[in-house]
């Protein structure tokens, strides 16, 4: 056959390094091992009662299964503003500077379509999301990759980006508290980024999928609370592992109403919203996130599975950083027992066959996560403590 039926497109994403995983995964459990799956971050704890209620009742009303609306529902794009408010101290219009989305990833996924030329540049950084780089290669747009050092305690050298960059720059992607690199920033470097990139016109896009999942009393700021962010800054929000709804699909993009409005109008060519009962779940999420009896955070459990984890896995030989936030640890590779090198594939692949803990190689995210891998702790403290006694055991065999 002649014609290729395959968009040259793909060919710019490489292989998704989770369903190569995957596949390394399947192949494990053919043999018989044991998994204990810590690389995809899937909750593993369902939505509040009240959540699911909500959700259950709605899917039963018969009004609930007309076309949705790219908007959003008026009562969850006026409910995630007031959580914003609440939160944040952010002042939203709900109809002007907020649309709802099939989760963050929906968005994070469309938006360069929305607001970019092919041959423009985008800064991310790297190690990133997979969706940050591959998203603009289906939208033909530059990557301009920034890296994020552990020295730096990875957050962005902004001064090091070449001033021809910023001036190509459509808009600047960062991620904090962060994935895969589980680092945190304060407002003060949100307003260095903001004033950075006022000065060539280039917005400011900020990913906060964990603002909920920090720990030790840390409470992740919005980079939309520096004054005047509106302006120049667009922010993501989800509600999937904040919320434990990861299946449901629901998030919104917040911030900037022209950037804003662009990704509301590409949308509306290309889907028909959120499904009505999964919006007012997330009504009832947000609500219950609001009141006075609110549930535990998320990171409330993640913070205790961190501390019985790292601690269980430095007894068995792995000594990592504790991170400040979010359901992953990022952490840097031992070495081998004659001393020499691991890199992050071999590490993972090698790790998997032998235990049937499954960790994603840190190079899956770019060229500065080559010395790492990102453990998920999406399971309950038993199973974890079970992985770190086969950590050791594969250490120790070198």
């Amino acid at each position: 056959m002649s014609k290729q039926w395959r968009s040259e497109r793909l060919s710019q994403l490489g292989s998704s390094i989770f369903a190569e995983v995957a596949e390394w995964r399947s192949e494990a459990a053919g043999k018989g091992r044991d998994i204990i799956n810590l690389s995809i971050g899937s909750p593993d704890k369902p939505p509040t009662e009240a959540v699911r209620k909500a959700l259950s009742e709605a899917a039963l009303r018969t009004d609930m299964y007309a076309y949705p609306g790219t908007h959003g529902s008026g009562s969850f794009r006026r409910q995630a503003a007031a959580w914003m408010e609440h939160r944040f101290g952010v002042k939203l219009d709900p109809d002007k500077e907020l649309v709802s989305l099939m989760g963050s990833q929906d968005g994070l996924s469309h938006l360069a379509m929305s607001l970019c030329n092919p041959g423009d540049v985008v800064i991310v950084p790297n190690p990133g999301y997979p969706i940050y780089t591959a998203a603009l290669a289906l939208a033909g747009v530059e990557p301009y990759l920034l890296p994020l050092k552990e020295e730096n305690h990875f957050l962005p050298d902004l001064d090091a980006v070449p001033e021809e960059v910023w001036q190509r720059a459509k808009f600047i992607l960062l991620n904090y508290p962060g994935n895969p690199v589980s680092a945190v920033a304060d407002l003060a470097f949100f307003e260095r980024l903001l004033a950075k990139a006022k000065q060539y016109e280039v917005l400011v896009v900020h990913d906060a999928a964990y603002s909920e999942m920090a720990f030790e009393g840390h409470e992740p700021p919005s980079i939309l609370a520096v004054p005047g962010a509106l302006d120049g800054a667009v922010e993501f929000h989800s509600l999937s592992k904040s919320f434990n709804m990861a299946g449901c699909r629901i998030g919104f993009l917040a911030g900037n109403r022209e950037a804003v409005g662009a990704l509301r109008e590409l949308k509306e060519n290309i889907d028909y919203g959120v499904f009505g009962a999964v919006q007012e779940a997330g009504v009832v999420a947000l609500q219950e996130a609001m009141s006075a009896s609110a549930p535990p955070k998320a990171g409330v459990l993640y913070e205790q599975r961190r501390d019985s984890f790292i601690e269980a896995l430095a007894a068995a030989g792995w000594v990592v950083e504790k991170p400040k936030a979010t359901m992953f640890i990022w952490a840097k590779l031992p070495k081998r027992g004659d001393g020499t090198t691991w890199t992050s594939r071999e590490f993972a692949r090698s790790l998997l066959d032998q235990t049937g803990v499954v960790v994603i190689p840190g190079e899956a995210f770019g060229s500065e996560g080559e010395g790492f891998v990102r453990i998920a702790l999406v399971e309950d403290e038993a199973r974890l403590l079970e992985a770190t006694g086969r950590i050791g055991e594969f250490l120790n065999r070198g």
